[in-house]
């Protein structure tokens, strides 16, 4: 597949500029069209064939082999959640904390990885904001703060000013200090490759509606296997236990214990049709169109970016007067792109979808 052929396949681009991958990707037709024909066999052929539950189940099954595949992890390691803000409040629930635990969060965190830690204030948890400055980390602050930590979150590449964060680095400071991971890498996923191996975090959590191009409601908790077998998760259901009608069931190896009821399988079998689409376009191709492109942009933007120069992601942030009525106005030409809280500018996300042509719209837009 090439970026034009996938460009072809997605309505939206039908319809705009959409340079907003970032909040949510737009779904290719091929994506939505196995979405309902699943969700077609499912409700009008499955109940009289296999079960409406055996089918459910294969497909929640090979979703996650699929997954598994997709982050170099065994299936066992993975859930399905339904979102990256689930699957951090999964993790943040199983843990067993004492008062006093402290964890730590950089100030770059989405409300995913921020809301979570503030529920546990009650318990008597303590967080820690580690502070940084233009979405760098400094790996000694970061050493002196997770020293007597019970966990530490962070993000792969940052949504507010999209750079990315030395994730293996990070991950061995912090095991030093005995301090577990847990690691926002949903703007990473079908952006850039993932191995949670060369990571080694704790814990891996994403989603399939950003830069995978997937539907909302397929989301992805990786969790290490002996990491795993220490946790008791909140919420527990007939998906989270060996055989649901023993009296005294014996929790399921590793991340799948994390899985509660029945779901919708339709969400997962979309992400299986996304990774399948980015397979196929590579993702060599996928970072040098995003690379080109953002190279592009920044280029003309000037002294007016907020984002690294060199490239990094394709979130390219960058300072307006006024960030809201800027995508207001933007909107109305059909060019979609965000405001950002922290910092107040706005931000657009360039995909391989994207073209030369709608950078420079969006550059004399701006102008």
């Amino acid at each position: 597949m090439t970026p034009e052929e996938l460009r072809a396949d997605i309505p939206v681009c039908e319809s705009g500029t959409y340079l907003n991958t970032g909040a949510s990707g737009p779904a290719s037709q091929s994506v939505v069209d196995a979405v309902a024909e699943f969700v077609a066999y499912h409700e009008t052929e499955a109940p009289v064939n296999e079960g409406a539950y055996p089918a459910a189940f294969d497909a929640l099954d090979g979703a996650r082999e699929t997954f598994a595949g997709f982050l170099n992890a065994d299936p066992e390691e993975v859930a399905l959640t339904e979102s990256t803000s689930d699957g951090i409040a999964r993790v943040a629930a199983a843990i067993d904390w004492e008062r006093g635990d402290t964890v730590v969060r950089t100030d770059l965190e989405h409300s995913a990885g921020v809301l979570p830690w503030w529920n546990l204030r009650d318990r008597g948890v303590d967080v820690e904001v580690l502070e940084t400055e233009n979405g760098r980390v400094d790996l000694d602050a970061l050493a002196a703060a997770v020293d007597d930590a019970r966990l530490l979150c962070l993000s792969s590449i940052t949504w507010n000013y999209g750079t990315q964060l030395p994730i293996a680095e990070i991950v061995e400071i912090a095991h030093e200090h005995d301090c577990l991971v847990l690691v926002d890498a949903v703007q990473t996923f079908g952006q850039k490759p993932l191995d949670v191996r060369e990571w080694g975090a704790d814990f891996v959590v994403g989603a399939c509606h950003k830069w995978l191009l997937g539907p909302w409601g397929a989301g992805v908790l990786y969790v290490d296997r002996e990491v795993a077998e220490r946790l008791r998760p909140a919420q527990v259901g007939y998906r989270s236990v060996e055989a649901p009608g023993d009296d005294d069931p014996a929790f399921k190896a590793g991340a799948m214990r994390f899985e509660v009821g029945t779901t919708s399988p339709a969400p997962y079998v979309g992400a299986e049709a996304a990774i399948e689409i980015v397979a196929e376009l590579g993702f060599e191709t996928i970072q040098s169109e995003i690379e080109r492109l953002t190279d592009r942009l920044k280029a003309g933007l000037g002294d007016r970016l907020i984002s690294p120069e060199a490239y990094e992601s394709g979130l390219v942030t960058f300072a307006v007067d006024d960030p809201e009525a800027t995508v207001e106005r933007l909107a109305e030409s059909d060019v979609y792109v965000r405001t950002l809280p922290d910092p107040e500018a706005v931000r657009a996300s360039l995909h391989a979808f994207n073209t030369e042509a709608e950078v420079d719209e969006l550059l004399a837009a701006l102008d």
